[in-house]
């Protein structure tokens, strides 16, 4: 296996302090989501209200809620799920974006015109307000059919994904448009390759960076969404701390126990910036014009 371009990504990124710390920083907050919980085992859903909305102290790190349920293991699970609807959604909008920009851009004409139509058709959309209509519509209806839990999951990953293709869909597009006019896709069709293998085998791995940069971006954006959504009560059931969930339970606390909503306010932006700084980083990587 040839390692060199990964060599030589990671001697240009390297150079890229902001990257580094967004490098770090994901680290460090992946590792706390996913072993966190196995040293820190306070209940997430322990009721105490002895112990309600008590600032951070010895033995609740980062306070209580309004429950006397621990901020700190809440923090710690529902990261998970932050991050996991983050993801799962970037890699919806990526499917989609590429297969869409990849298709339009190779074939051109009508399917390029169609396709490119469809997308400024969603370009124009109203996202929030279409979001919120479509989850408020169809949450009940797959809670029934999935479960609560796994239900909303599913549809807010679809809805997310579904929404945030558009930006990708062009990029690739355009990238698509240039390297079809190459003299490797053109000895690929003198050789016989189909336009399907042609696509997969000598034009994606191409546009390979500018997926990789767009996905990465698409974490924090996806993330933001989810928080968004769960902050005007149409995301996760209440007993699923999502981030986005407990800036919701805390929004009625602000001046009494702000750190309600703090702690959890202060995970989505460390997260998303570190997420959008490593995208910064690796488009400059990519980027043969840029010198460090």
């Amino acid at each position: 296996m040839n390692l060199k371009p990964v060599n030589n990504l990671w001697q240009k990124l390297k150079r890229d302090r902001l990257a580094i710390f967004g490098i770090i920083t994901l680290i460090i907050i992946i590792l706390a989501i996913l072993i966190g919980p196995l040293i820190y085992q306070t209940p997430i859903d322990k009721i105490d209200f002895t112990q309600s909305s008590n600032p951070p102290n010895l033995t609740h790190i980062f306070g209580t809620n309004s429950l006397g349920q621990d901020i700190l293991a809440r923090v710690l699970f529902g990261g998970r799920i932050s991050l996991t609807v983050g993801i799962s959604a970037m890699l919806v909008a990526i499917f989609l974006g590429t297969t869409i920009g990849a298709i339009a851009g190779f074939y051109g004409g009508i399917i390029d015109n169609s396709l490119m139509r469809v997308t400024d058709l969603f370009l124009a959309l109203p996202q929030l307000p279409l979001l919120l209509l479509i989850v408020y519509l169809f949450r009940e209806p797959i809670k029934t059919i999935a479960g609560p839990e796994l239900g909303i999951f599913i549809l807010v990953v679809i809805v997310i994904g579904g929404l945030n293709w558009m930006s990708v869909a062009r990029l690739v597009r355009g990238s698509v448009l240039r390297l079809r006019e190459m003299e490797f896709v053109d000895a690929a069709t003198t050789l016989g390759a189909t336009p399907n293998r042609i696509i997969r085998v000598h034009i994606l791995p191409n546009v390979l960076s500018i997926i990789i940069v767009a996905a990465t971006l698409g974490v924090g954006n996806s993330i933001i969404t989810e928080s968004t959504l769960s902050f005007l009560g149409l995301g996760f059931p209440p007993d699923v701390p999502t981030w986005g969930q407990m800036l919701f339970q805390a929004k009625d606390y602000l001046t009494t126990a702000p750190h309600m909503a703090f702690f959890p306010g202060l995970a989505i932006f460390l997260t998303v910036l570190s997420i959008n700084y490593i995208g910064d980083g690796l488009r400059d990587a990519f980027d043969p014009k840029t010198r460090r």
